[in-house]
C-alpha cells in the first residue's frame, strides 16, 4: 500500500517546512505547493497559519484558498487546519478591534483569550470526545500551543456546511476550541509538527482517516 500523498498549501505561512516534514515523519509523501490540480488531486491537504488572522485570510485569498478547500470538502476529500489555520475555518477573526470574514466552514467568532498572560504558550492537555478519530490513543498527552486567539464558544444548535461535529477542549484560565473533527475537515489550535511523538501520533491518525 503506497503512502497517502498530503500537500501543505503554501499560500506564504511560515512553518510549512516544518508541517511538512512531522506529516513525513508520520508516513506521508508531502508536496509544498499552491498548484490547483496538485491540491484538488492530493489525498490530503494541510492549511497551516502563523500570525494574524487577517493576514492569513489574505493570504489565502489571493491563492483562492477558500474556493480550493471549499472544492475537496465537498468532494469528501480531507482537509487539515492548523493553529490559525483553524481559526480560519470560522466565521470571523477579531484582533485589535478588526473583524475579519473567515472561510464559514463552521458558526463562531475567533476573539482574544480571556487570560492575564498572553500568549498561551507551552504545553497543555486537552479534552477530546469519547468518539474521537484524532486523538486515538493519545488522549492523555500534551500539545504545543502558541496562541493568543481562540474560539471560546461552539454554538452546538448552529450548523455550517458541515454537520455532527467532534469538538476537543483545552484549558488556559477558560476553556477554548483545542480541535474539531467534522467529517473530511479537521483542525486544531495547536502545532502537531511542534508537539513530538503525540503531534506525529495525531498525523498519523489523520491519514489514517484516508
Amino acid at each position: 500500500m503506497s503512502s497517502p500523498r498530503v500537500v501543505v498549501l503554501d499560500y506564504g505561512s511560515g512553518n510549512v517546512h516544518s508541517v511538512a516534514q512531522a506529516l513525513e515523519v508520520a508516513g506521508a509523501r508531502v508536496e509544498l505547493t499552491r498548484d490547483r490540480d496538485s491540491v484538488l488531486a492530493a489525498d490530503g491537504l494541510v492549511v497551516p497559519g502563523v500570525g494574524a488572522f487577517t493576514a492569513v485570510m489574505e493570504q489565502l485569498n489571493a491563492v483562492k484558498g477558500s474556493e480550493l478547500i471549499d472544492r475537496r470538502l465537498v468532494s469528501g476529500k480531507p482537509v487539515l487546519g492548523i493553529c490559525v489555520g483553524l481559526q480560519v475555518m470560522f466565521e470571523h477573526g477579531v484582533e485589535h478591534g478588526i473583524d475579519t470574514e473567515g472561510l464559514g466552514q463552521w458558526p463562531g467568532v475567533v476573539e482574544k483569550l480571556e487570560a492575564p498572560v498572553l500568549p498561551h504558550m507551552g504545553w497543555n492537555t486537552v479534552q477530546p470526545p469519547a468518539a474521537t478519530k484524532l486523538f486515538q490513543g493519545i488522549q492523555d498527552e500534551r500539545f504545543y500551543f502558541v496562541h493568543s486567539y481562540g474560539v471560546l464558544d461552539w454554538k452546538m444548535d448552529e450548523q455550517g456546511p458541515l454537520t455532527h461535529p467532534q469538538v476537543t477542549w483545552a484549558e488556559y484560565t477558560s476553556r477554548f476550541v483545542a480541535a474539531v473533527e467534522n467529517g473530511p475537515l479537521s483542525a486544531t489550535q495547536f502545532h502537531p509538527e511542534k508537539s513530538g511523538q503525540a503531534g506525529i501520533k495525531l498525523l498519523s491518525n489523520w491519514l489514517g482517516t484516508f
